[in-house]
């Protein structure tokens, strides 16, 4: 395989997300990452200008790349050479992460997805949660902007909770309810997260145990990959779910997809060279 520039762009609910690798054979190198809120903007046009400031960061032009993979919601996106389903990116991605991984955990702004992978980063197996219930990182941001919390607090004031408040609705509306009525008791903001983690956290080892991850390692990916007390409560859920399981965050989750996307850019890249070589 010659070396090649390839390039993954992740369109999220929540966020665009870019990587760019050089690739050579089994051997890459990570050249730029960016990612960008959406926040009511166009995510097509921050996927351009995304794209445009990964190259300029290494130094190259569009020219020089070789492969443009969209995944996510960036099917449409009109300088992709290609598209790659989400959930097969996030497991290439995870891996990339975490070569150590088995499973991966994707839980981004309106849901949660659990998968199965092979040692190449190929999914086996995955199950999704419904959209409407409260495990997504839209619903924290919610019911950190009602509490009066910064987002990036969220994790570690849920590590600092003494007696979790539960929180058993799965739907997101109704959860919310459920906060406004526990402020209304004076329940400590670190034991409402606290007990919304918990909640989010045995429904996730639940989602984990229907595809048969039940040992190994499970790499976290998306926008909540970062969440500290997410992480801790779902290492405790899986204690609680009798499985063997160990939970983890790496601090370039949120690029999970689009690295996995470079890479199988790469991967379709090569074999269609080689395709073209036999022709």
């Amino acid at each position: 395989m010659t070396e090649i520039i390839t390039a993954g762009i992740d369109i999220g609910s929540g966020c665009v997300k870019g990587a760019l690798f050089r690739v050579n054979g089994d051997k890459t190198e990570w050249l730029a990452k960016e990612a960008v809120r959406i926040r009511n903007r166009d995510p097509f046009q921050l996927a351009d200008e995304a794209f445009k400031h990964m190259l300029a960061t290494a130094g190259i032009t569009a020219e020089d790349v070789a492969y443009v993979a969209s995944t996510g919601d960036a099917e449409n996106l009109k300088f992709a050479t290609g598209h790659f389903y989400s959930m097969t990116t996030h497991g290439k991605g995870a891996l990339y992460l975490n070569p150590e991984a088995s499973s991966v955990l994707d839980i981004g702004a309106l849901n949660g997805r659990a998968i199965k992978v092979d040692a190449s980063g190929k999914v086996t197996s995955y199950k999704m949660t419904s959209q409407c219930a409260s495990g997504s990182g839209q619903f924290l941001e919610n019911i950190a902007r009602y509490l009066g919390i910064a987002q990036d607090e969220i994790g570690s004031l849920s590590q600092k909770a003494d007696d979790p408040e539960k929180v058993s609705s799965i739907c997101a509306v109704l959860a919310e309810t459920d906060v406004i009525n526990m402020v209304s008791r004076g329940i400590t903001a670190s034991n409402i997260l606290k007990g919304i983690h918990v909640s989010m956290a045995v429904r996730l080892a639940k989602l984990l145990k229907s595809i048969g991850a039940v040992d190994g390692i499970v790499q976290m990916t998306g926008g909540l990959a970062l969440d500290t007390g997410l992480v801790a409560a779902l290492n405790e859920a899986a204690e609680q779910e009798k499985v063997n399981l160990v939970v983890k965050s790496h601090p370039d989750s949120i690029y999970a997809g689009a690295i996995g996307a470079a890479l199988w850019g790469a991967f379709r890249h090569e074999k269609l060279a080689r395709l073209g070589q036999a022709a």
